[in-house]
């Protein structure tokens, strides 16, 4: 079974927050992660903003920065493209559950690439992303 983490849970398992030991928990239970270019790009920024903010130290960030390089290379993760067609259903999704759900632009692109990927569960502390997921299929809990 394939898993799918937004970004933000991925985040709160090396920058600690109220959401750290839920997201240990989850990750502890899945077998298989999928993570795509779309993760990188979120995490990088995600870690920038959190020094930008002053949450953490540069010091830190770099630390979390070569955590999280380790656990790629360890295959901590499933490195995946992107899948091109997750662009179109992204949009399908704003057109479909959009007005009901009030999802942003890159939660449906998460939710879009769980779904291109073949992802069976969908893990994220966002209750609009978790919404929409379980509306398409997915199961958050």
């Amino acid at each position: 079974m394939s898993d799918y983490c937004d970004t933000s849970l991925i985040v709160s398992l090396y920058i600690q927050d109220e959401f750290s030991a839920r997201a240990d928990q989850i990750v502890q239970q899945c077998v298989r992660i999928f993570f795509t270019p779309l993760h990188q790009a979120e995490w990088q920024h995600a870690v920038a903003q959190n020094v930008f903010r002053k949450r953490i130290s540069a010091i830190d960030a770099d630390g979390f920065i070569a955590d999280f390089a380790r656990d790629i290379t360890a295959t901590r993760w499933s490195r995946v493209a992107m899948p091109e067609s997750s662009i179109d259903l992204c949009g399908a999704l704003a057109l479909q559950h959009g007005r009901d759900i009030g999802m942003r632009a890159l939660d449906s692109l998460h939710v879009a690439c769980a779904l291109e990927l073949g992802a069976k569960h969908f893990w994220t502390f966002d209750e609009r992303q978790a919404k929409l997921a379980k509306a398409t299929g997915l199961k958050t809990a």
